[in-house]
């Protein structure tokens, strides 16, 4: 299953340099995760400041 990010995100960035595989953007008023390139390895949870990556 794959992560999400939930409106606690700041838009630091974070999470999208840790990536692996890329599956993290800059959305409108915060960043998204596309399901279908997530690997759910969990390095964004694990590197957010404020827990916004979370398993959907």
């Amino acid at each position: 299953m794959a992560y999400k990010i939930t409106d606690e995100c700041i838009s630091c960035g974070a999470c999208e340099a840790d990536c692996p595989v890329g599956a993290i953007s800059a959305g409108d008023d915060k960043y998204v995760i596309d399901a279908d390139t997530c690997i759910d390895c969990g390095a964004c949870a694990g590197t957010c400041p404020v827990g916004a990556p979370v398993e959907a």
